[in-house]
Parts: C-alpha cells; sequence; structure tokens
C-alpha cells in the first residue's frame, strides 16, 4: 500500500465518511484550507493511480468510491509506524505512550482485560 500525503489522508477520511461522492461533495466537506475545484480533483485523481479509491462514470462527471477500507489501511499505517518507530514492538510502542502520559495504568489494565476476555 502506497504512503499517502496528509491531504490524500484528510480526503480519504471524507470518502470512507460519504463511502461516494463527487468532488464537489468532497469539497464541501473539506473545513480547513479548501483546495480549488481542480487541485482536489487532481488528489482524487492520485488517489485513484494509488488504489486507493475507484468512480463510476456519469456522462463527463466522475462519483468516487474508496476501494481500499479505513480498517485496511489503518492496519497498513499502524504496521508501518510500529516498524519504523518502534522496532517493530507492541511493548515499545505502549511503553513510548505511557511515559509520554497518553496512556494512563487504568487504560492499561482494561486494554489487559479485554486481552485476557478474547483469548
Amino acid at each position: 500500500m502506497e504512503k499517502l500525503t496528509n491531504k490524500e489522508e484528510e480526503i480519504m477520511h471524507i470518502l470512507w465518511t460519504l463511502e461516494k461522492a463527487f468532488v464537489k461533495d468532497v469539497l464541501a466537506e473539506i473545513k480547513n484550507d479548501k483546495p480549488h475545484y481542480n487541485t482536489l480533483s487532481t488528489i482524487i485523481r492520485n488517489l485513484e493511480d494509488k488504489g486507493y479509491v475507484a468512480y463510476t462514470a456519469y456522462g463527463k462527471t466522475h462519483q468516487y468510491y474508496p476501494i481500499v477500507s479505513k480498517e485496511d489501511y489503518r492496519k497498513g499505517f499502524m504496521n508501518t509506524a510500529i516498524n519504523n518507530y518502534f522496532n517493530n514492538s507492541y511493548k515499545n510502542m505502549v511503553s513510548f505512550f505511557a511515559k509520554e502520559e497518553k496512556i494512563s495504568v487504568d487504560e492499561l489494565k482494561e486494554i489487559i482485560k479485554l486481552i485476557e476476555k478474547d483469548n
């Protein structure tokens, strides 16, 4: 799975939410730093080239829809981040968040209970 730029990722989140949309629909959902219509159209075509979206043609206009699920993207993103930043160790990742106080001891205990429940 090819890496996405921040703007491409923002557009994918919109498409995952809308499920299918024309460029004007995506543009209406962008809150900050709205790109020009043609720029957005180019970004969406790049997402198509990267294999993230496909379209249904209606004359000269296209309705786009994601072909990579949010879950599949999340798995790939997390695997890459854990590999690149935490030496492929989930323990290192959890330890990092604990040290940064992004996760509490109670949350860690809750995660352990969830894991034990599933096994």
